[in-house]
């Protein structure tokens, strides 16, 4: 089968590949182009690099490893590109022997801040021709002016040179002459120059661009497309010229090779030129062409071998003259693409480094340690195994059956996989958010309420907690509950009339977070609401009509526990004039760590599910302070991903520090220490726990905005902890027989009466399993004892989240810990129900399940209702109680009733607990 790539060799021309790229030279892809197409040298440059560094996963272990042994950004540049072009070198090596040293080189081009920098220029080449240690390194130098004393020297010294960067005929000229110089001045000291090589890359296409452009403003578009082509023959016709003439002729009979031509820049830039029409219009003996994959492909398919170089010599002539009459110089035009040439090429060694450098920082912020025991040998198999079935690429391809073998769980799946890129997707946004931000700020707004559950607001409480509101933007507050008390007491906080709600949900149809529209909404304007919703939902359809102030569409493959860098988590943070551009890069930063095989994200969500399988399921989350609520989205984030189908890490966020000795064998720790802050506690805590064989995971922040960068390991490790324990990652099954249950309570329009199995004048208690007792204490002592290792107790308290209310609560969980060791979690009602309820229900059947409920002392109504918080709030509880039932969960439901108070609950439940051995 005929291939016009291989009839160019009959024609006197060689193609070299511009491109270069690790694992197209481990994976056989370039020794293919070789067999297959005759390929016969390969160019590279600053440009192509940092694509194949920063736009691959290729050299991330590599980056690593070069980190860990101090390098800096150039100098882990240089090992990598020195080992790529050593590696294409040894594939090219037959070429070259085959050919005598004609053809087989490789390119490396010298720093493009040398351009006119000879005497710097001459140690660089050395240097780089020396570290490659390959004869068939080629080694570029720019031809600029100031370039030509570098590279005669280094011709002179038996460096085999690319000169580069060649538009002008008369430039073209003088590097001709200077290579014959330099083999002139070996020869004169006896020293061999037969195996001296060196190729002078005349670029094209640039010379098009530019001098189109002014064609066309003069009028003469006759013109165009005429002056690149016509240029390079003029620049051939001079080769032919020098490499005759007797100087080199006398040269040659001592075995000097012709510095050929290279063309270089041959893809075309306009589209509406034939997309080889340089390759095809520069055929010649004695010729090099370098094409990218993508020409070589066109080529390949449609290009036509044939000797064109000098075809109508005399016409080439005429289009130059004809271009100068029409007022465009071609000097001019040279000049300008030079300098624009050396300018491109120091800005993409510059975006090169800082590619490195953002691999590097990645890396930095990515730290992180271990003390895993007798379970690490594990960890690293299974590391391994990941790596090898190439999880990680995988799941950034978005591969669906990563997680579910099933085309309906796939079809789920795959529409919820864009928070891999929304750090980097939303990065065009801040500008708008941040003039948002200000707009609101100027507008007098002392306050914003943020309405949402679950993913909408978990995260901007750890915004407004870790970074805190910047000053002069209003105060931020929260409103995630159907607790009379705790919106009243919100609303007692606010001016009304100068605050800002934010309506925040995925689905556009959450009853808490449409209950809280209502409510405010008849006592302030439209213009006082922000939508962030799904494109298409209710929501957005309400706020339109409605004339919302502003309506933010979140993308809609974003599920809403992996929301955080989002819209979700972004307007909010705008509002409270945190730095987005630094949120987002510390995300990002993450994100291009979590590209590579082994990456932090992998290695963390390994660990976490390997432990799992071995018992040790409780993720027991120590923050530094001024991280404490980073446990609540976490907790959310891993409770509703994973558990289901039977399974599931159980996170333990929040509970009460103890001695080592009040601590299972189901747990494993993981810290995450903040740098300056005070972890002289913590650290001596988390060592001791260290020493008694509890397995712990540090992690450590920079500062505060790496926690950017924790919300997107989080959840690729989350997601990673899916793949090892089989279950699909992104949904939530369970959550909604909760919603279905509190849907069926409220259209009764009364409260389903159950008997309890004890009660008082204070306390009513209900349970799942028949329990006989004839005290309080009783009933709490024979429901704790139920427990069994590895179970964990969960508080649900339907009462408003009040700091008094948490101490008692704390203290319950930290009587029951040291009574059974078991862990325990800490939820209130409803938020929890969009956290660890999908857990409590989906997950293993290890939750003892500890309902609170009381009567409110207050209700509120919701405009346009048929109910008030206070029977919505008591329907959920009710709804969430009978999922229990229907689970077969161990659980007990405690109503205080009018009068009682939760202190009175606590001391007996201590008490009870207390008699437990």
């Amino acid at each position: 089968m005929s291939n016009s790539l291989r009839d160019l060799k009959q024609l006197g021309q060689s193609i070299w590949l511009d491109s270069i790229r690790r694992t197209h030279i481990t994976a056989g892809g370039l020794q293919k182009l070789i067999d297959d197409d005759g390929i016969r040298g390969e160019t590279s440059n600053p440009a192509i690099f940092e694509k194949a560094i920063a736009g691959s996963r290729d050299y991330d272990d590599d980056v690593r490893e070069l980190i860990a042994a101090g390098k800096n950004a150039l100098e882990i540049y240089e090992t990598l590109a020195l080992k790529d072009v050593q590696m294409a070198c040894d594939v090219f090596r037959a070429t070259y022997d085959a050919t005598q040293g004609g053809d087989g080189f490789v390119s490396l081009e010298v720093s493009p801040k040398l351009a006119y920098d000879p005497r710097g220029t001459i140690v660089e080449a050395k240097r780089l021709f020396a570290a490659v240690n390959r004869p068939n390194v080629m080694i570029k130098i720019p031809g600029t002016p100031q370039g030509l004393p570098a590279i005669e020297e280094c011709l002179y010294s038996g460096l085999n040179i690319n000169i580069t960067l060649l538009f002008a005929v008369e430039a073209y000229e003088q590097v001709a002459w200077t290579y014959v110089r330099a083999l002139e001045r070996r020869a004169a000291e006896g020293k061999p120059i037969d195996r001296i090589a060196s190729v002078a890359s005349f670029f094209v296409s640039r010379i098009d661009t530019l001098a189109d452009s002014l064609l066309a403003q003069k009028g003469q578009t006759a013109l165009q497309g005429k002056a690149a082509i016509a240029n390079a023959q003029m620049a051939y016709a001079l080769f032919k010229t020098i490499f005759a003439d007797p100087r080199f002729i006398a040269l040659k009979a001592r075995g000097a090779r012709a510095q050929r031509p290279l063309w270089a820049s041959t893809s075309t830039k306009n589209p509406n030129y034939r997309d080889v029409l340089y390759v095809e219009s520069l055929i010649g003996p004695d010729t090099i062409n370098t094409l990218p994959l993508e020409t070589i492909d066109a080529f390949r398919d449609h290009g036509i071998a044939r000797a064109t170089i000098e075809d109508d010599l005399d016409g080439a002539r005429r289009a130059l003259r004809e271009i100068e009459d029409a007022g465009v110089s071609m000097q001019a035009v040279t000049r300008q693409v030079l300098d624009e040439g050396v300018l491109k090429f120091d800005q993409a060694f510059d975006q090169l480094l800082a590619s490195v450098e953002a691999k590097i920082t990645a890396a930095t912020s990515a730290r992180q340690s271990a003390n895993l025991g007798r379970y690490t040998k594990e960890v690293e198999e299974i590391l391994r195994f990941a790596q090898n079935d190439k999880l990680a690429e995988r799941i950034w391809k978005k591969d669906p059956a990563v997680w579910k073998p099933s085309p309906k769980d796939q079809n789920e799946i795959v529409d919820r996989l864009g928070w891999l890129t929304v750090a980097r997707d939303l990065q065009n946004q801040v500008g708008d958010l941040r003039a948002f931000g200000d707009e609101i700020k100027r507008a007098g707004y002392k306050s914003v309420v943020l309405c949402g559950m679950g993913g909408s607001s978990l995260c901007v409480e750890v915004l407004r907690d870790t970074l805190g509101v910047a000053r002069g933007y209003p105060k931020m507050f929260i409103l995630d509950t159907t607790d009379p008390a705790a919106i009243r007491a919100v609303e007692r906080k606010i001016d009304a009339k100068k605050t800002v709600f934010i309506i925040a949900s995925k689905s556009g149809g959450t009853v808490e977070t449409f209950s809280h529209y209502k409510y405010f909404a008849a006592k302030v304007p439209a213009q006082n609401f922000v939508a962030i919703t799904d494109p298409g939902s209710g929501l957005e359809k309400l706020a339109r009509e409605k004339g919302f102030r502003r309506v933010f569409l979140n993308p809609a493959d974003i599920g809403g526990r992996y929301s955080a860098l989002s819209l979700f988590g972004l307007v909010p943070a705008a509002l409270m004039g945190i730095d987005l551009e630094r949120l987002l890069a510390r995300g990002e930063e993450m994100a291009r760590a979590c590209a590579a095989e082994k990456n932090p994200g992998v290695w963390l969500g390994v660990v976490w599910a390997t432990l799992a399988q071995r018992g040790r399921d409780k993720i027991t989350i120590i923050p530094s302070r001024g991280l404490e609520t980073f446990g609540a989205w976490a907790e959310q984030l891993i409770a509703e991903s994973t558990g289901k189908e039977g399974k599931g890490l159980v996170p333990i966020d929040g509970e009460p520090h103890a001695p080592v000795s009040q601590y299972g064998a189901d747990r494993v720790f993981v810290y995450l220490r903040l740098s300056g802050a005070k972890n002289a506690a913590l650290d001596r805590k988390v060592t001791a726990l260290e020493e008694s064989g509890q397995p712990v995971v540090r992690l450590s922040l920079r500062d505060v905005y790496d926690i950017g960068a924790e919300f997107f390991r989080w959840e690729f490790a989350t997601a990673v902890a899916g793949v090892r324990l089989g279950i699909n990652a992104f949904d939530q099954p369970n959550v909604q027989e909760s919603k279905d249950n509190t849907k069926r309570v409220l259209e009764s329009k009364k409260l389903k009466t159950e008997k309890p199995v004890w009660q008082n004048k204070q306390f009513a208690i209900y349970a799942t399993d028949k329990i006989k007792a004839k005290t309080l204490r009783d009933v709490l002592r024979a429901f704790i004892a139920q427990a069994n290792d590895g179970d964990y107790l969960a508080v649900m308290a339907y009462l408003e989240r009040a700091s008094k209310t948490e101490r008692a609560l704390q203290s319950m969980r930290v009587a029951a810990r040291r009574a059974t060791k078991i862990a325990t979690t800490l939820g209130y009602g409803p938020r929890f129900l969009h956290s660890t309820g999908q857990l409590h229900k989906g997950g293993a059947n290890n939750v003892l399940g500890l309902q609170i409920t009381a009567e409110d002392r207050a209700d509120a109504k919701i405009p346009d209702a048929a109910y008030s918080f206070g029977a919505l709030k008591r329907a959920q509880a009710q709804g969430d109680w009978q999922s229990f039932k229907d689970h077969k969960r161990r659980a007990l439901r405690v109503h205080l009733k009018r009068g009682a108070t939760l202190a009175q609950f606590v001391k007996e439940f201590a008490s009870a607990l207390k008699a437990i051995k």
